[in-house]
Parts: C-alpha cells; structure tokens; sequence
C-alpha cells in the first residue's frame, strides 16, 4: 500500500511540476495559435505547400523548414500538427514538421552542438532530417487513401474560405513570436532588469513546503514545484473554471466570462515571464527581458485580434477551445503515468544496459526516450550525464531522436488527432529509425569508413527517392480516377 501511495505521489508531483513549469509559456500559445491555424486560414495557403498533391521535393522540406524554427517539446507541438493537419495538410508532411520540430529545431542543434560537441550536432541533425522525411513519405504511402478521405473533408469544411487577410496574418505572426518568447533561453530574454523585494516572509517557508510535498530529482527529469509554480498553476485552475462559462458556447456571443478568461491567461502569461524568488525572508520578484517581450507579443495579439470582424473572432477562441478539450485531458493522464513509471525506472539501469551499441542497447535508450521524458533542450545536458557514466554516442543518439518526438503523453494526443492506427505506425517508425541512426552514428564512432558511411546512407536516400517515385504515382493515379 505504501509502494502505491509512493507511485501516485510521484504521479502528482510530476503532474504539478509540468503544468508549473510547461503549460503556460509553451502550450498555451500553441493551442491558440492551432485554433488560428484551424479557423482562418485558408486551406489553400497550407496545401500550397504541405498539401497531399503538393510535390514531395517542396511539401516535405517545406514541413521541415517550419519545424526547424520552433523550439518546441513533444506536446507543445501536438497543437500545432494538429492545427495545420486539420486545415488540410497531407498526412506525410504533417508527421515530418510533428517528428522534426522537437529534435532538429535551431535552438535543440545548438544546445547539442554546445553541450556534446558540434560532431554530435551535425549527425543529429541529418538524420533527424533524412528520417523525418522518410517517417512522413511512409505514412503517405500507408495511409494514402485515409489521406484522400481527409483531403475532401477538409474541402467541404474549409471551402467558403478564399484568402488569409492582414489582421489574420498578424495575429498569426503574434502569437508565434508570443511562443518564441517565452521559450527560448538567450539573452536578453533571460536578462534581469529590474528586482523588486518584497516583504512576503512566508514565501519562502511555503516553497520549503512544497520542495517536501513534491520532492524532485533532477537525474529523472523531475523538476519540483517552486513557490512561482504554485502561483501559477493557482492561475491555471482559475482559467479552466472560467473558460467553460466563457468559451463552451462563444459562437453564440462572448459574454463577462470570455473577458475574465482571455484576461486571465495575458495575466498568467505575464507572471510565468517573471523570475519569483523566495529568499532572506522577503519575495524578490525580477523583472526579465522575458516579461517585456511577451508583454509587447500580447499587446500584438491584442491589436490584431481586435481588427477581425466578430465571427471570425469567434471561431478562432471556439477553435482553440476544441483543440484544448481534445488535447489537454490525455495530457494530463499521460504527464501523470510518466511520473509513477519514474518512480520505477532508475537511470542506473539505461547506464548498464547501454554501455555499447548494439541492438537491445539502442533499443533501451528509445524505451527510455519514451518514459523518461523530459523538457524541451532539458534532454541534452541529461544526455551528457549519461555519455559521461560510460553511456555509447550510438544509443545516446538514439535517446535524443526518440526523447523528444515520443513521450507517452504525447503518444496520447497524437491518437485523439489521428486516430490509433495511424499513431501507433507513427511511433514504431519513429522507434525503429531512431534505433537504426543510433546504430549507425555508434558504428561511425567506433571505427566505421567514410565508404561504409557514405554507402549507408546513399542506400537510405535511395529508398527515399523510391518513395518519392511512388507516392507520386500513386497520387497522379488518384487524380486520374477523379
């Protein structure tokens, strides 16, 4: 009984610190800006260029371009695939921008560079690229007449639309840069501007509290709960219960309720970009970069939205509080079952088992991927931990292609976006390639020729162009047929 109790401990603290610490900044833009996606723009802008019938040498690298440039985790990205999917992008490119964008973003490249050297950096990156192409081209090949099905009904949802107009457009570009802001970690973002101390004595003691409540360790990817992190999941509670009054039914009008709601979340925006520090008895509360900027991305946001006329307005909050419903309740579950599967799993174990490359140990490192989860960039120094304690470069780079496409809430978001069949081909071509670069980069590392490297992967890329060929066949037999 004390084992349980111990499990649905580490359950709900892992629970707290990830809606503390990953939610607001990172999650919350994204589902406003799905619903954006979703709600006004048209279909033609996304097929144009990530579209089921869009040639494959633009449509793939197109997703990886847009995928490249967000600094996003495994379940801040789900919104987003799911925003562009839902508008009418084809199902390959959609999963090459849903597996590229945790791993092979700017900012994941130059943490890796930085922290396991630049080595390390480049083979991540090439086959984060080559294998995220080719996850994408073996969904469209498996699933093209699922796609097909999914091209039309996203004709006769989104047929009225013609053309993205400016305000849109703004609101768009603002809330992206609203996402950026609050998650990348440069300077001056992460600069301190200003320090107000004030005299909250019992700050510190209720972070003491919490720290006991909600024990952490950092070799499982465990973060705690700060005295900032109460204050804002406290926040977070006051929207739900808000945004059920003010957002169910706001095709039909806004209401008090929508106005609490929206200004509820520009203030929790507002307070996550604050750094709180409970300390020497008084509360300093710093005044980040971080704040300015997310401050001048809501004022953006406020501008633009204002421009749209009402229905458009309307359906860009209805669209996001779908995608919310949809999305965020197996969040939650899934961010619970990882906290007690940490209480099991010991890093100790990945350690022993994954001291050479080989088959199993790659394979362990993808399983460890899966259900030791941990936050956007945080994955990398976890990794030189482990490169250190006797970890082999093969499996580790296995680790890092896996960690951050497949963690098991993500897993669970992906199926309420595209059902089980489709994510479960998803994830075990995300375990087998993530397996087979882990392989081929240890092999490197232990004394592979550039011949055989080189060989290696002209045979991969000529599978892909295989692909290609196909895929296009099958999509100009399909014309044919219609």
């Amino acid at each position: 009984m004390n084992y349980f109790l111990h499990l649905l401990n580490g359950g709900a603290g892992n629970l707290a610190a990830y809606l503390a610490a990953h939610v607001l900044l990172c999650l919350l833009p994204a589902f406003f800006i799905a619903g954006a996606m979703a709600a006004l723009i048209p279909k033609a802008s996304i097929t144009r260029w990530l579209g089921r019938n869009t040639p494959a040498h633009v449509s793939y690298p197109a997703a990886a371009a847009a995928g490249s440039l967000l600094a996003v985790c495994s379940c801040t990205i789900v919104p987003l695939f799911a925003g562009i999917y839902r508008k009418g992008a084809g199902i390959g490119p959609a999963i090459t921008f849903l597996f590229f964008a945790p791993a092979g973003n700017i900012m994941a490249l130059a943490y890796t560079g930085g922290i396991l050297g630049a080595e390390f950096a480049v083979a991540r990156f090439v086959l984060c690229l080559l294998f995220g192409m080719g996850i994408g081209l073996l969904m469209a090949m498996l699933f093209w007449r699922d796609d097909a099905n999914h091209d039309a009904q996203t004709d006769t949802l989104f047929a009225d639309k013609a053309s993205v107009g400016s305000a849109a457009t703004g609101l768009l570009l603002a809330m992206v840069a609203l996402l950026i802001a609050g998650t990348l970690k440069l300077w001056p973002l992460t600069a301190t501007l200003a320090t107000v101390s004030l005299p909250l004595g019992w700050a510190e003691a209720w972070q003491e509290t919490l720290f006991h409540w909600v024990p952490f360790d950092a070799a499982k990817g465990e973060e705690g709960v700060s005295f900032q992190g109460s204050v804002l999941i406290a926040l977070l509670l006051l929207i739900a219960a808000t945004a059920w009054k003010g957002l169910e039914n706001i095709i039909e009008g806004a209401n008090r309720w929508t106005w609490v709601t929206l200004g509820l979340a520009a203030t929790t925006l507002l307070v996550a970009a604050l750094r709180l520090t409970p300390q020497g008895g008084v509360l300093h509360v710093a005044m980040t970069g971080r704040f300015l900027a997310v401050g001048l991305c809501l004022w953006a946001v406020w501008h633009y939205a204002k421009r749209l006329d009402v229905d458009a307005r309307q359906a860009w909050l209805w669209e996001a509080w779908r995608f919310v419903k949809q999305i965020f309740g197996l969040l939650v579950v899934g961010v619970f079952i990882v906290g007690m599967i940490r209480q099991v799993i010991q890093p100790e174990w990945i350690q022993n088992l994954a001291g050479r490359n080989d088959l199993a140990a790659n394979a362990v490192a993808v399983v460890f991927g899966v259900f030791m989860y941990f936050p956007t960039l945080v994955e990398v120094p976890v990794a030189k931990m482990f490169l250190d304690l006797g970890m082999h470069p093969g499996p580790l780079l296995a680790y890092l292609m896996a960690d951050p496409e497949l963690s098991l809430q993500s897993i669970l978001m992906v199926i309420a976006v595209i059902g089980r069949k489709k994510t479960f081909a998803y994830v075990g071509m995300v375990a087998l390639f993530s397996m087979a670069a882990g392989l081929l980069y240890g092999s490197w590392v232990d004394g592979m020729s550039w011949t055989q490297l080189v060989l290696g992967l002209s045979v991969f890329i000529a599978v892909l162009a295989a692909l290609l060929g196909g895929l296009h066949r099958r999509q100009k037999n399909a014309q044919t047929l219609t």
